[in-house]
């Protein structure tokens, strides 16, 4: 597909960077860039030669929350209308949060509002120690609804309070502290280290496991334990069964890597 505020590409070894692409704007979350995030998470989830997604912004800022032109195109519309830009956004949301791939923020610079909602989305956020973040919509009379989901979860409830009921930015290290980011680099260049260390982390993986494996957090954390057992009991068979388990297991046995290994 082709984008006009993003820009999506996919290298040999099947990491996709995604990157929002409008600098002057601090990558700012517009009805464009809403919709072509939430279809390149819908195509690189379909696309069975991409193994890892590194999202990140152009220019100075990861993402600096909603676009003040959006606002004002949301204030002029009607209370369906309005309802639905923001179902648009929750849904950008979920087809990040549910990409059956590892989700890597590289986090460049500046994320407020919905641009911390995006990492909250991530499986992994490493930052610049330099950015600044904020969780700002009380600034502006409003709330910070559809990625309240994924920041409780992320960091939880009480953390999210002491940075949502205020509005305040706060550093790079209270936002690693608090679980928002999981490591910190100390410039562009030790970020990118960083990102290449993770990325050839997860290419170890197999691709179906990981997509097993993160419905399966996502099903045990939102059922009680009895409900959990029966459905691990039956995820795990699934995966003895699976091609890629039965790969794995044999390649331990036999002292080899397994198939998906020998494709980086």
């Amino acid at each position: 597909m082709s984008y006009q505020t993003l820009s999506v590409d996919v290298n040999a070894r099947g990491v996709a960077t995604v990157t929002m692409n409008r600098p002057d704007s601090h990558n700012a979350l517009n009805r464009t860039l809403i919709a072509e995030l939430h279809a390149a998470a819908l195509e690189l989830g379909r696309d069975d030669d991409v193994r890892v997604v590194v999202l990140t912004g152009a220019g100075k800022s990861f993402c600096a929350g909603g676009d003040i032109g959006w606002f004002r195109e949301t204030l002029s519309l009607d209370r369906a209308g309005r309802i639905a830009e923001s179902s648009a956004l929750a849904e950008m949301l979920h087809a990040l949060d549910d990409l059956p791939k590892p989700l890597i923020g590289r986090i460049n610079g500046a994320a407020y509002g919905g641009g911390a909602g995006m990492i909250a989305v991530c499986d992994v956020a490493v930052a610049v120690r330099s950015a600044r973040f904020g969780l700002t919509e009380v600034r502006l009379g409003l709330i910070p609804a559809n990625i309240s989901p994924y920041v409780v979860a992320r960091i939880g409830a009480a953390r999210a309070r002491s940075v949502m009921l205020s509005g305040a930015s706060f550093g790079a290290d209270r936002a690693c502290a608090i679980g928002l980011l999981d490591d910190l680099a100390e410039d562009a260049g030790a970020l990118d280290q960083a990102i290449e260390t993770c990325v050839a982390a997860h290419l170890e993986a197999s691709l179906s496991a990981v997509a097993a494996t993160k419905r399966l957090i996502a099903y045990v954390d939102s059922h009680d334990r009895d409900a959990a057992r029966a459905y691990t009991a039956e995820a795990l068979a699934d995966a003895w069964e699976s091609g890629d388990g039965r790969e794995g297991i044999a390649s331990f046995l036999e002292k080899r890597r397994p198939a998906w290994r020998l494709r980086r």
